[in-house]
């Protein structure tokens, strides 16, 4: 009995592929209560906080995706370095050397993991050649680490940042488990410097942070997985077999999981980083009630928009080249934005879309731009509209984003706008009514105003840490009664 029970021990403590270490895994409550009972005697003791965070979030990479958690410490160890000896280089022509090599290394590092199988496939579809694919598989948040990395480098060559001179505080920054699998993606300047702060948690961090987990875990858990399950993977996993209503329904449910999915994940992260006196910037902000394109882009996954804004399309020339190539320049970083996301070409078309989708608003704001004095631009029937709008092309883009190939995709626009069959309202609505009245729940929670937001922060900042623990104790039951039997993996994970 013993020995099996050392057994099942082991067995919860190993990296396990089928039963992944996330936020939403029933063994990420039991790590995370463990690290905060330690963090508790630490955290005002600046070296030994640094060693206990940083190991702890190298486990939690462990558990996440094996040993493939060396690979961030491969990752590490050569930025860490090149930054060093980027600064310290006296010639012009040297700091352009190692800069380039950097950014080899690290998107050489990503390519061959991401896009090798992709273009092997296009090489024999071209019928170049006939080359097997390799048995490769993605190192979670790779993606996430490799543009911290670069954006470190970059900001040492541009001057805007002095490199740290300790290893374990670049480590630390790199292996920061809240923001490690999935974002949002950090900038070294933003956060190195609290590193060695000394940490005051608040009571307002502390309700800041309650507030952020309990809601991004219900997003995630309650909204997002239950709409996945229940109905829009049954929509685009064979579309040809629904009605233009029902496929319609998908892509509106489909907006709403991959919301939910991926910002109920960053606000855990942002929550949890603030219960250990860490500031990290929000990654959403209401995406769904922008008024054009290029406020959607403002609001939506905000910390990789900055990214690609700073060091791709200014990279590129930004603005400063001329309106043609301004336009091209935001069309070839949202193409490469969307070949970011995955290896294939529906995430190119979904970036090329949005990419030029963009450059239309460009054109738009300079043959009428803004007028702070015009009450019909700047009504509320016009911000509706803007909305509506809005919404309905980001919809229309899910659909490349989402379907497993262009046949599918085609098959989706073509049932909606084909084969609506408005008649088949009632029967949907008899069979999956729970499944909307979620997804209802969902648009009414995301278009409701930020002071509510506040009033609800406010509410837990009174309560006593008794009071908190009973809501804690409250949600997680409720968690456990809607939270479906298989684990439902992060859709941002495979990016």
């Amino acid at each position: 009995m013993f020995d099996i029970d050392i057994d099942k021990l082991l067995g919860q403590l190993t990296y396990n592929a089928k039963d992944p270490l996330l936020f939403n895994s029933g063994f990420f409550l039991f790590f995370f209560c463990v690290f905060l009972l330690g963090y508790q005697f630490l955290y005002k003791r600046k070296v030994a906080r640094v060693v206990y965070f940083t190991l702890f979030s190298l486990y939690f990479f462990y558990k996440a995706c094996g040993f493939y958690f060396l690979f961030i410490l491969l990752s590490a160890v050569v930025d860490f370095n090149l930054s060093n000896w980027l600064y310290r280089a006296q010639t012009k022509k040297m700091k352009n050397f190692i800069l380039i090599f950097s950014i080899v290394i690290n998107l050489g590092l990503l390519f061959y993991f991401k896009y090798t199988n992709f273009f092997i496939e296009i090489i024999n579809d071209l019928k170049l050649g006939e080359i097997k694919l390799l048995n490769l598989i993605l190192p979670i948040g790779i993606s996430f680490y490799t543009f911290e990395n670069l954006s470190y480098t970059i900001d040492v060559y541009r001057g805007k940042f002095k490199p740290v001179t300790s290893f374990l505080d670049y480590c630390f920054f790199l292996s920061f488990f809240p923001k490690l699998v999935m974002g949002p993606i950090v900038r070294a300047a933003d956060f190195i410097p609290q590193i060695r702060k000394d940490i005051f948690i608040t009571n307002s961090d502390i309700s800041r942070g309650l507030y952020l987990i309990l809601g991004g875990l219900f997003k995630k858990v309650v909204i997002s997985d239950y709409i996945y399950v229940n109905y829009v993977q049954y929509i685009f996993d064979d579309p040809s077999r629904h009605s233009g209503i029902e496929c319609l329904m998908g892509v509106y449910g489909y907006a709403m999981v991959i919301y939910c999915d991926f910002s109920g994940y960053s606000d855990m992260a942002i929550g949890m980083a603030k219960w250990m006196g860490f500031t990290i910037n929000d990654n959403f902000d209401s995406p769904y009630q922008s008024s054009s394109i290029t406020e959607f882009w403002r609001r939506w996954h905000m910390s990789l928009s900055a990214w690609l804004k700073d060091y791709l399309y200014i990279s590129l020339g930004g603005n400063r080249v001329g309106k043609f190539r301004q336009y091209l320049n935001l069309m070839i970083t949202m193409l490469l934005g969307g070949l970011w996301h995955g290896a294939s070409f529906n995430f190119v078309v979904w970036g090329g879309m949005h990419g030029l989708a963009l450059a239309l608003d460009k054109v738009r704001m300079s043959i009428f731009p803004d007028d702070p004095a015009s009450k019909v631009r700047n009504s509320k029937l016009a911000k509706v509209i803007g909305v509506i709008i809005t919404f309905h092309f980001v919809c229309f883009c899910w659909i490349f984003f989402k379907a497993s190939s262009f046949e599918d995709a085609g098959i989706i626009i073509t049932q909606i706008f084909t084969n609506f069959n408005g008649a088949a309202w009632q029967p949907m609505l008899q069979a999956y009514g729970v499944v909307f009245a979620v997804m209802l729940l969902g648009y009414i929670i995301h278009f409701i105003p930020r002071s509510y937001e506040h009033f609800s922060e406010m509410i837990l900042s009174k309560i006593t840490i008794f009071g908190r623990i009973a809501v804690i104790l409250v949600f997680i039951w409720l968690v456990i009664q809607v939270k479906q039997s298989d684990q439902v993996m992060p859709i941002y994970l495979q990016f």
